[in-house]
């Protein structure tokens, strides 16, 4: 399952109308590293007025939670939820803070604020998709070696390993739809003279 996260736990802070609102994300693979995550920041954040939170996990978002913290109903936790949908993120808890400033937004503009925290934050924090890749592993030759690492790097494969010994044992990590035409295209450059296996596969992040 390929899907797009944050790039990182980490927060970051908007200031509307003198209130402070602070969104937390963090990566989170089930509900109960969510929840405690969610703790943390209260815990972080006691002396703030409002802790509210919102987490979408599971591989088909099988599993989603808001929480308002004392917000009106529906101002807080759903609209960072309906944040988090938008932007296909996926395996992410945010919890947003805010320490009130003395002005109050009215129910459209705390939607607006909590909504922003979390589609701001997660721009400015980053956004990674998340590919499973396998590991295509073959041996090549000293001569060969200069043509195999120019084909790799004109078409930014991603190199998992390269070990010296009698001959060059690298590893090279592709998409499933990548794999055939690769192979093909690596024979016909050692002229026939390799062999392929397949290794275990792995999550690589590119920058989206």
């Amino acid at each position: 399952m390929n899907y797009y996260t944050i790039k990182e736990e980490a927060a970051s802070e908007i200031v509307i109308k003198k209130s402070r609102f602070i969104a937390t994300f963090k990566r989170a693979f089930d509900e109960d590293e969510a929840k405690e995550f969610i703790d943390q920041i209260k815990k972080r954040h006691r002396s703030a007025t409002h802790n509210c939170s919102a987490y979408i996990i599971g591989e088909n978002n099988e599993h989603q939670r808001a929480h308002d913290d004392g917000e009106p109903s529906g101002t807080a936790g759903v609209p960072m939820l309906e944040a988090l949908k938008m932007m296909n993120l996926q395996n992410v808890v945010v919890v947003v803070t805010r320490y009130f400033g003395g002005i109050k937004l009215g129910a459209g503009g705390l939607i607006r604020a909590y909504s922003n925290a979390v589609s701001k934050g997660a721009e400015e924090i980053g956004v990674v998709y998340r590919v499973l890749q396998p590991e295509l592993l073959f041996r090549v030759d000293y001569a060969n070696l200069g043509k195999i690492d120019y084909f790799l790097e004109q078409n930014e494969i991603l190199l998992a390993k390269k070990e010296f010994g009698s001959d060059i044992f690298i590893g090279i990590f592709l998409d499933e739809a990548d794999i055939e035409p690769t192979k093909e295209k690596i024979i016909q450059i050692l002229s026939g003279k390799v062999e392929f296996e397949i290794g275990e596969a792995r999550y690589n992040e590119i920058p989206a």
